[in-house]
């Protein structure tokens, strides 16, 4: 059913998005825009290949081939770095509303097509949390709706060059575009089907269009795109990024089951807050009487189809996977009574607009808090144990991420948040700033003891949270001089903690590739020896003992078990390194771990 096309209501909606988008211009940079920038900044240096490069992630050194998006939100966001020379939020943030304002517009277009109330079906969709909160990062999130949406509008009003275009454009900002192969092919069998109906007489002008190669090859677009480029990086870069994806979703065990059932069930409670939770049984309900009709058959498939998939290559259950879906839940639930409309799209709006308003103000709190930070830490080494908005402002200034395992020197000043650290530091550190990150509304997408899956399932259940609590809190501590006045170390003993350098997790004893401790030199040379456990599921064989930088024992042991490995003679020195030749990741431990230590020092 085609609606009566309202411009001034079109006008109305569009300018809504627009002053939403204007009230948070200054979005701090958020969540993982850092990888998207890192991108784009590549991008100018190579722009055929924007993901070619490394990058810390959860402390270890990964390849962006490997990112979980293809590299097509980098260019837009290298276009916007070669113009203004730097990262600058009003501009950036300006520029990304034409995505909004083009999803909005093909959300209108759709409306009109299955919707008795297009302009309540638009306005539901603008007032979806993940829209409203989501839109204001530079993620691939939003330019990928907008071309996900362009995509459905082109190709239903029968446009297939435009049509293509978009579904090229959405695949190169996220693969779950090849949803939009089945999605669309139940419409054309759908159209086909109304068309029919209509003409029982003889093929109707609109089924004679559908019966042509060009929809069916127009539906192919993202399938070729993803497949052209996966290629052409194998055979330019020697990597085929969903290869090197596959690798690092078995290396953080990211599609273990119980990450996928987790998944699940978050993405079934976002999918009752796209709109208003009052309107889902209602809308459910008519759309069940009105099942028959080609139209409704053709929303609830869109649906069913992304909702499925989700469930199948989503790991993390956040509220932003479900926003291609978000056009077929509102223009449903706009068949509800208009009153029941009015008091949803308010309730909504306002939701949305408070959670936006926490997110702003979370982020807002890193860019501050690193701010301070500027002339207190000029002329000391940074590192930023933090993989979002405060390691970018960090890292703008001359901050370094940090490593597991990462080598400190006293003066070193170390950079950490309570809610989204990965680096463990052994080191004697003091307290030289901090602050707890806050929000003026008792609302939570994530925070401490939040309980809110918003973002990822793994800080809970909740759609949202409501906490006074703080959001995070934020340290910067100064790294001291070590006094090791131990010769032998037993790993599990307090005192143990600040003569561990790196490489060793005290609080269960395992290492990692290398672990790093110093010593109290004896005072007549004594032989050195580490006592260790090699458990069943370790790979770890060889062991190499050095001091000082040189190796002075070495062994390959025949397996799992308990072992000691001593010096040949008896030595002198403070710096003692432990190394193995094989690490493993064990299930839900993101950890590289080698074997476990038990002691190590002179005797």
């Amino acid at each position: 059913m085609e609606a009566r096309v309202d411009r001034p209501s079109l006008l109305l909606c569009l300018g809504l998005v627009l002053v939403i988008r204007l009230t948070f211009l200054n979005q701090a940079i958020q969540g993982d825009d850092h990888i998207y920038l890192t991108e784009a900044q590549h991008a100018l240096v190579d722009p055929l290949h924007p993901n070619d490069v490394k990058y810390v992630f959860l402390g270890d050194e990964v390849d962006l081939r490997g990112h979980s998006h293809p590299p097509g939100n980098a260019w837009p966001l290298a276009a916007l770095l070669l113009l203004f020379g730097d990262v600058k939020e009003i501009p950036f943030h300006a520029a990304y509303i034409v995505f909004s304002l083009i999803a909005v517009w093909a959300m209108w277009s759709l409306a009109c097509r299955f919707s008795e109330r297009p302009l309540w079906a638009t306005l539901l969709f603008i007032a979806v949390p993940a829209f409203v909160v989501n839109g204001g990062s530079l993620e691939a999130d939003l330019p990928f709706l907008a071309f996900w949406m362009a995509s459905i509008a082109l190709f239903l009003s029968g446009r297939m060059l435009l049509a293509a275009l978009a579904m090229a454009a959405a695949a190169m900002m996220a693969y779950q575009a090849v949803f939009l192969v089945p999605i669309l092919f139940c419409g054309i069998r759908l159209r086909l089907v109304q068309a029919s109906a209509s003409s029982p007489a003889g093929e109707s002008p609109e089924a004679t269009r559908l019966h042509k190669a060009e929809p069916y090859a127009t539906l192919l677009t993202p399938l070729i795109v993803l497949v052209a480029w996966q290629l052409f990086t194998r055979l330019t870069t020697g990597t085929m990024p969903v290869g090197k994806l596959a690798e690092y979703f078995s290396t953080y065990a990211f599609q273990a089951i119980q990450h996928k059932l987790q998944n699940a069930l978050m993405l079934f409670i976002h999918s009752w807050w796209i709109v208003f939770p009052a309107l889902v049984p209602g809308a459910a309900a008519i759309a069940w009487r009105r099942r028959r009709e080609p139209e409704t058959l053709f929303l609830l498939a869109w649906i069913g189809i992304f909702f499925a998939g989700a469930l199948v290559i989503f790991f993390s259950g956040s509220a932003r996977y479900l926003l291609p879906m978000a056009a077929p839940v509102a223009i449903l639930a706009s068949r509800r009574r208009v009153l029941w409309l009015i008091l949803a799209f308010a309730l909504q709006l306002k939701l949305s607009l408070a959670l936006a308003t926490v997110n702003y103000q979370h982020w807002d709190g890193y860019r501050e808090f690193a701010a301070s930070l500027r002339r207190p830490s000029a002329g000391h080494r940074v590192w930023v144990d933090n993989d979002w908005g405060l390691r970018y402002y960090l890292e703008s200034d001359h901050g370094l991420a940090a490593r597991k395992g990462q080598h400190t020197r006293p003066g070193d000043i170390i950079v950490s948040s309570e809610l989204g650290h990965n680096v463990e530091f052994t080191v004697p550190l003091s307290r030289l700033a901090g602050r707890e990150i806050d929000s003026t509304l008792p609302l939570r997408l994530i925070g401490l003891n939040s309980h809110s899956g918003y973002s990822t399932v793994d800080e809970g259940y909740y759609p949202f949270g409501i906490s006074t609590g703080p959001i995070d809190r934020v340290t910067a501590r100064l790294v001291m001089e070590r006094h090791a006045t131990q010769e032998y170390l037993t790993i599990s003993a307090p005192e143990a903690a600040e003569q561990i350098v790196s490489g060793i997790f005290p609080a269960d004893r395992w290492m990692s590739q290398a672990g790093v401790v110093i010593l109290k030199s004896p005072a007549v040379p004594k032989t050195l020896r580490a006592e260790f456990y090699i458990p069943p599921n370790a790979k770890a064989r060889t062991v190499t003992l050095l001091l000082d930088g040189r190796e002075v024992a070495s062994h390959t042991y025949p397996g799992p078990g308990p072992y000691t490995l001593i010096s040949a003679e008896p030595l002198q020195g403070t710096t003692v390194e432990i190394r193995v030749d094989r690490t493993f990741t064990a299930p839900g431990d993101q950890r590289a771990l080698g074997m476990v230590l038990i002691a190590v020092g002179f005797q």
